[in-house]
């Protein structure tokens, strides 16, 4: 990072930029403070805490797997947060194992003894009495044991592959009238439940490991079993594609795929009281060092407790919540594609999921173009979808009605590569034309068209949005989206498919920001309007939500901005990079931190510009990723009421009303739940049900 760049940010890394790795920490973190606070419903308490499992498995995949293929290569040069990958590595290994014990005192001392209080037990093979025995038995026999497949270790036997994420047991047995020992590995299933009921009647659980440790002379007949142990590992499941010499995309992806399951070991968990030897021979055959390893009391793995948590106890869950159909389409007929369209076409519609309907809208837009005979052409992004996805099955039956329909499918999409390979092929079986973007961009705008036969000529409609086309994290992702029939959108998004689906490289646009190409100059030029405006005494004020800010370019042009006297508030709900609150570079800048039942999703960029606010929405927050690497499309919003609307969310996620993390200026983070009143502050999701319930 050259100095005459970024001068506010060169003058010491350390104080002025957060560790993107360390930020992404202290996201995580928030997530176990969910599951640590008594206030969280109880078995919410325990979703969040296998939400914060899964989210450290994919972090170390993919970041720390990448972290140490740097020191692998012997790279030491710093990072623009001021920080080397070997410092960067005591750091990370330091603080999740911070986190770690924070994660295993807050399920054995807090959830365990609460869930038992509410009739749900989590209980150890020696707590099951005669009947529950002979159940948990017959269950080994019927559903578990055929399912097994012990691999020995021995001159003849070389040690076995072991997959990412799965758990095992390492056994020592030993032959009779011998002393010598063996080692084996029992793969525990993954296709069965990883906590087992102990009887048809009551609320029991057992970890169905407990159950084949329990069984083990089942699978070892003739032997002694002398030691077990759980162990679990993460492989490095970064994807490496090189597209400029892939003459088939998604052949390539396959081959990929199939690679990262062979990835290199970056952690090795294990219970906290492991026999040293066997764990020297794990680390020497897996590979792993001191550092990689995860030492805490079984049951290791605790993403198994989303099965604890759908329990189907609604009182120990957050209340029920019914989604609205949004306000601008609720009285069209239910079976009327004309009549659908003609609503869009009076006036342009913004929708907020999940508390408004993401099926009565944007699916609907979907299905009423297939069933609809005027509709001539569909085009569409997918980036993520769901395996049963109606949106797919529209864009199918519109293609074997004859009109024309374009996929732009990201089969890139991290972790959900396999599910979009499939859907590529199932659609161009269709006859979907199906392309994948621009070479060297993932393809991550949410864009949707279609084109209709009208007695006035074409006219095209649009949806766009700040969320995947999926139906079912529409349920509990916070998104925006517009339905619009603006004559200028429609031309602005049909140029934009143009250019992903052919060669139009030096398209432009009117209501539309889109990366590479305009969103960064865009931004930043906003951004430096209201410093201007600012030093003219015309209001100037910036609102960001967005799930991440990376970009050192914008981190500088904030800090100028505020060193102006711009008033400036993030609300982030992942990675800041920025320091908000530093006396001299950041003070006017505040960042909030808002988490709870649904995963805030939506981008919004609000400027004052002197007064006429100007807001927009998208896919895209302020990483290099998404701002060089991807195309991604942001909307300019012109209605005056749907300024108010967004204007309002934003006012509530950083009012001093409602509860929310909020950065201090050293960093970190601090949970506000209470008023200086000492009362207890809304959420603001809470909220939003609410206004959304009064406004239905």
């Amino acid at each position: 990072m050259a100095s005459h760049h970024f001068p506010l940010l060169a003058s010491n890394p350390r104080e002025t930029l957060v560790d993107r790795e360390l930020s992404w920490l202290a996201f995580n973190e928030r997530v176990l403070e969910l599951a640590e606070d008594p206030e969280t419903p109880l078995l919410e308490r325990c979703r969040f805490l296998a939400i914060f499992s899964s989210n450290l498995d994919d972090f170390y995949m993919i970041r720390v797997a990448t972290l140490k293929q740097k020191l692998e290569n012997g790279f030491t040069k710093v990072n623009t947060a001021g920080y080397s990958p070997a410092e960067l590595m005591t750091e990370i290994s330091q603080k999740t194992k911070e986190l770690i014990d924070r994660q295993t005192k807050c399920f054995h001392d807090v959830l365990i003894p609460n869930l038992q209080n509410v009739g749900i037990e989590l209980v150890k093979w020696q707590d099951l009495n005669d009947n529950e025995l002979a159940y948990v038995n017959r269950f080994f026999h019927e559903k578990i044991f055929p399912v097994l497949t012990p691999l020995a270790v021995d001159p003849s036997h070389p040690f076995p592959y072991i997959s990412g994420l799965s758990l095992n047991l390492a056994v020592v047995v030993q032959k009779p009238d011998t002393e010598e020992e063996l080692f084996a590995r029992v793969k525990v299933p993954s296709n069965l439940s990883r906590f087992v009921l102990t009887s048809k009647e009551d609320p029991r659980y057992i970890p169905i490991e407990q159950v084949i440790v329990a069984n083990l002379e089942h699978l070892f007949p003739g032997m002694q079993i002398l030691n077990y142990y759980n162990f679990r590992i993460t492989r490095n499941a970064d994807l490496e594609i090189e597209e400029e010499e892939s003459e088939d995309l998604l052949a390539s992806m396959e081959q990929e795929l199939l690679r990262r399951k062979f990835g290199p070991p970056v952690r090795l968990e294990v219970d906290k009281d492991i026999d040293p030897e066997l764990l020297k021979t794990l680390m020497e055959e897996l590979s792993i060092k001191e550092e990689d390893i995860s030492r805490y009391p079984e049951p290791l793995d605790l993403t198994g407790l989303s099965r604890i948590a759908d329990i189907d106890k609604p009182a120990l869950k957050y209340p029920a919540f019914r989604n609205q159909v949004a306000w601008d389409i609720r009285d069209v007929e239910p079976d009327s594609p004309e009549e659908f369209f003609d609503a869009i076409r009076r006036r342009e519609s913004i929708v907020h999921h999940p508390y408004e309907s993401f099926n009565s809208s944007v699916v609907r837009f979907l299905e009423s173009a297939a069933a609809d005979p005027q509709v001539l052409a569909i085009k569409q992004t997918l980036y993520r979808t769901s395996g049963d996805s109606p949106i797919v099955q529209a864009l199918i039956e519109a293609a074997e009605a004859g009109k024309q329909v374009l996929a732009v499918i990201e089969i890139r999409a991290r972790f959900d590569e396999q599910a979009n390979v499939k859907w590529a092929r199932k659609l161009e079986d269709a006859g979907v034309h199906v392309v994948y973007g621009l070479v060297g961009f993932k393809t991550h705008a949410k864009l949707s068209l279609v084109v209709r036969d009208e007695q006035g000529g074409i006219r095209r409609y649009v949806h766009m949005g700040t969320g995947n086309y999926n139906p079912k994290t529409a349920r509990l992702y916070e998104d925006f989206g517009l339905l619009s029939a603006d004559p200028v959108l429609g031309d602005d998004v049909n140029k934009l498919f143009n250019q992903l689906s052919g060669f139009a490289p030096q398209t432009s646009f009117e209501r539309l920001l889109v990366a590479p190409r305009t969103i960064r100059p865009g931004l930043l030029e906003r951004i430096n309007r209201e410093i201007e405006n600012h030093i003219a005494e015309k209001p100037a004020y910036i609102r960001m939500k967005l799930n991440s800010i990376l970009d050192e370019e914008f981190v500088e042009a904030l800090y100028r901005a505020s060193n102006i006297g711009v008033k400036i508030d993030l609300v982030v709900r992942g990675i800041c990079a920025v320091r908000a609150g530093v006396p001299g570079l950041s003070e006017n800048i505040s960042a909030y931190s808002v988490l709870g039942r649904f995963l805030e999703h939506s981008r919004i960029f609000h400027f004052a510009n002197g007064g006429d606010d100007e807001l927009w929405i998208g896919s895209a927050d302020l990483m290099h990723r998404n701002l060089d690497r991807r195309v991604e499309a942001m909307v300019r919003i012109t209605q005056t009421e749907h300024k108010r609307l967004l204007l309002r969310a934003l006012d509530g996620y950083v009012s001093p009303e409602t509860a929310s993390w909020r950065m201090q200026s050293d960093g970190s983070w601090l949970r506000i739940t209470e008023g200086p009143d000492g009362a207890k502050l809304p959420d603001f999701q809470s909220q939003a049900i609410e206004w959304y319930r009064a406004r239905g």
